[in-house]
């Protein structure tokens, strides 16, 4: 095959870049910087607060604000977030859910007081649900509620933003909570399938157009460093796709049937260890989903080397740009077809994924479809065990990963050698700015309209109708988000999601002198020593930070290992992790916490403790912690720091007995 020239050469990818954080100027700064740099679309990373539907000045909110994206509060924030940025020529994704609707809303008024186009607007919003109620954890509303605001986002959007993406369902989280590629098609295929059959069933979209929704519907895929696999599950999810809107749907328009996805890669593959190792996995993820044509990314954006360490710097975020650019302008990639057409090894395994996927989702439909697998713990049961499968892997050897179970011994890296300036921090001070101003803006605004647009809200809400006019009233009165939210919790309720964690089988055996075996005695023993049944150890998530894979994998190896576990789920605040714990009389408090907001979240629960007396208890805390914050923490008296770079799930459950051991006064 000769290549076409450069007359015919494919367009690029959208390039983009996961951004925002500290403030809405800051991070306007950052997208105008970035776009300067040759960044084609924008990615906003929300903070936490704004993406579970809470002002920056809730209790749940402390030590969050402007940690993992840009607190967004209301209107005049986001005209200070998209300032000199022309919306009618910017394709703009949010990475937003729960309260996906309201910034929508946000932005189309921000969009109309630029003088935009409504119908020219180009974007996404991700807004799948179900994905957090599986592993992201931002979710606020129970299942049926949320589904209402999806729905009626997408017919909105239909009618009235004709090229705006209102969903964008969302694999790539599942495999970072350890789905494999067959549950990842699966399940996200089940999620789609159940959005569009509530769209339908709807009333709000004549039969004629439903080509017109399915075309809208985008995915956003994960890529792992597994890279025949990864590609093949993109041609797979391609097929399955195609047959899923032709004979479900009837959608007879083959471009309205095509699969259009976005994809970050991996980012559950990076390491704290010799993190430099991280680029390559980044670049040959980045392959999987570009090489092949026929399968090949509508947009990528890249993490950072650095990202387990903890928040990356422009620089870093500007190398990942460049790694893009570097693969769409100095190679030829884009100037050949598929270069994996009619590869019997690609076919076969294809066809294997097709197969094994579909059998997946049947065993889905046959539990009611995706929303009654979440709610009885189905899926999230399949997601842990998956997981704990995987880590259980790494651990013995069988999947190896390079600087972390093989090659360990390293030159010293220039690009770590002063670990507490190789990231970007947040100034702590910015949260206490941002509530200011929204105090400043609550003062400033027409307080009776707001409590109008609000009540017409709840009425909407309790009826049928689409709450996405009333949602943009909210907008313009001045409304803040934690106000939009409430007034949705008032009428819908809010949702816990089952954990999996109970019924995760056992993924590594305590076989006669392994490592499992030994922790198990060691528990028994100090159980004994103590004169209890059993070691108690309460596995707390403080704060909104709703990444939970870390903790179910150590709430499921300490119950193999002996120990009775309490383990409640996300989205706790300290005072019901404290009570929790005294209530359960445990012999350790386990707190993971990856949204940088262990500096604030942790001492808190360190003072109540000392406070109901119970100041004995030894507390563990694992997360991306920078070395300095974890000398703070320890300083505060935190008895044990765990980081990615403490990859052995058994070994730190036999370091939390001895921490257990030390607090009771027992030999070590």
């Amino acid at each position: 095959m000769t290549p076409r020239g450069q007359g015919g050469k494919d367009r690029p990818w959208l390039m983009r870049t996961y951004a925002g954080h500290s403030s809405a100027e800051a991070s306007n700064q950052l997208y105008r910087s970035n776009l300067a740099k040759g960044q084609t679309g924008l990615s906003v990373a929300f903070d936490l607060p704004t993406q579970t539907g809470y002002d920056p000045d809730h209790a749940l909110a402390l030590g969050e604000v402007g940690r993992v994206g840009v607190p967004i509060a209301h209107l005049g924030d986001v005209r200070r977030l998209f300032q000199d940025i022309p919306l009618e020529r910017t394709n703009t994704s949010m990475t937003i859910n729960a309260t996906a609707m309201w910034l929508l809303a946000l932005y189309q008024v921000v969009a109309e007081e630029q003088g935009a186009d409504l119908t020219a607007l180009q974007g996404t919003t991700q807004n799948d649900i179900v994905k957090e109620y599986l592993s992201r954890g931002t979710h606020v509303f129970p299942p049926g509620p949320s589904l209402r605001l999806t729905t009626d986002m997408i017919t909105y959007t239909v009618h009235h933003m004709p090229r705006w993406n209102p969903i964008n369902i969302c694999s790539y989280h599942l495999q970072e909570a350890g789905a494999t590629p067959v549950q990842e098609i699966a399940y996200a295929m089940s999620t789609a399938i159940a959005v569009l059959d509530a769209v339908f069933a709807s009333g709000q979209v004549p039969e004629e157009r439903r080509g017109d929704v399915v075309g809208r519907i985008s995915f956003f895929v994960n890529a792992g460093v597994r890279f025949i696999e990864e590609m093949c599950k993109m041609r797979a999810f391609g097929q399955i796709w195609d047959t899923v809107t032709r004979e479900r749907y009837g959608v007879r328009d083959r471009r309205q049937r095509r699969f259009r996805y976005g994809v970050q890669v991996n980012s559950l593959g990076l390491t704290e260890a010799q993190p430099e190792n991280n680029v390559q996995r980044i670049v040959l993820e980045m392959l999987a989903v570009t090489l092949s044509k026929d399968a090949r990314a509508r947009a990528v954006q890249l993490p950072a080397w650095n990202e387990a360490l903890g928040l990356p710097r422009p620089w870093d975020q500007q190398w990942s740009l460049r790694m893009q650019q570097v693969l769409a302008h100095e190679s030829d990639l884009l100037e050949y077809e598929d270069v994996f057409a009619g590869s019997h090894v690609v076919e076969a395994k294809v066809a294997e994924l097709v197969a094994a996927a579909n059998a997946e989702m049947e065993q889905v439909r046959e539990r009611g479809g995706v929303l009654a697998a979440v709610e009885s713990g189905y899926l999230k049961g399949r997601l842990v065990s998956a997981h704990a499968e995987r880590r259980a892997r790494i651990e013995s050897g069988a999947d190896r990963v390079v600087g972390v179970n093989c090659y360990e011994s390293t030159e010293p890296s220039p690009l770590t050698a002063d670990p507490d300036t190789a990231i970007m921090t947040v100034d702590p001070a910015a949260e206490a700015r941002v509530v200011a101003a929204l105090r400043d803006w609550r003062a400033d605004r027409d307080a009776q309209r707001c409590l109008t647009a609000l009540s017409a809200l709840r009425s909407a809400a309790a009826g049928t109708g689409n709450l996405m006019a009333p949602t943009l009233e909210c907008a313009r009165a001045g409304v803040t988000t934690g106000e939009w939210s409430s007034a949705l919790r008032d009428v819908f309720g809010e949702f816990r999601a089952p954990t999996g964690v109970s019924g995760a089988p056992v993924a590594v055996t305590a076989e006669p002198g392994g490592e499992l075996a030994a922790v198990r005695r060691k528990v028994a023993g100090t159980a004994a020593e103590l004169g209890c049944a059993r070691l108690r150890l309460l596995v707390g998530k403080p704060g909104l930070d709703g990444h939970s894979n870390g903790a179910e994998q150590i709430a499921v190896r300490a119950r193999d290992a002996g120990f009775e576990v309490v383990y409640q789920g996300i989205r706790l605040t300290p005072e019901q992790i404290v009570s929790a714990a005294v209530a359960e009389d445990v012999h350790c408090v386990g707190l993971s916490i990856l949204s940088g907001s262990h500096a604030a979240l942790v001492p808190e629960v360190l003072a109540r403790l000392r406070q109901a007396g119970a100041g004995d208890v030894p507390v563990v805390v694992g997360g991306i912690i920078p070395a300095a914050d974890a000398r703070e923490l320890r300083a505060a008296g935190v008895a044990a720091v765990f980081t990615p770079r403490d990859f052995g799930i058994t070994g730190i459950i036999g370091r939390i007995v001895d921490e257990i051991r030390l607090a009771n006064k027992l030999e070590v």
